[in-house]
């Protein structure tokens, strides 16, 4: 897997989390099993872009942002902030194309 610095294939800057480097160590390098999927398992998207499509990030995708990713929304975030969350997200995906 192309290695994009922090970058996780949703976008999220891995190295920004409060999880980082105790319970994590960013996705690319556990391959998706992140600490919030259910154990042992890989995350919805991380598996879904990798393993089922073969793509980097989802910044490849042309359903990107999908339904896997209104699923696995954190549920601390407003309408709006959601929003904004995968805006952001997205633009760092289409930088890395």
């Amino acid at each position: 897997m192309e290695e994009r610095g922090m970058v996780s294939v949703c976008g999220l800057d891995c190295g920004a989390c409060y999880c980082y480097g105790e319970l994590c160590q960013g996705c690319s390098q556990c391959e998706g099993k992140v600490f919030h999927a259910p154990e042992g398992r890989t995350c919805a998207i991380y598996a879904c872009t990798v393993h089922e499509k073969g793509l980097h990030h989802c910044g490849e995708c042309s359903e990107a942002p999908c339904g896997i990713w209104m699923e696995t929304r954190d549920p601390k975030y407003t309408d709006e902030q959601f929003a904004e969350n995968i805006k952001q997200r997205m633009q760092t995906l289409q930088k890395g194309k």
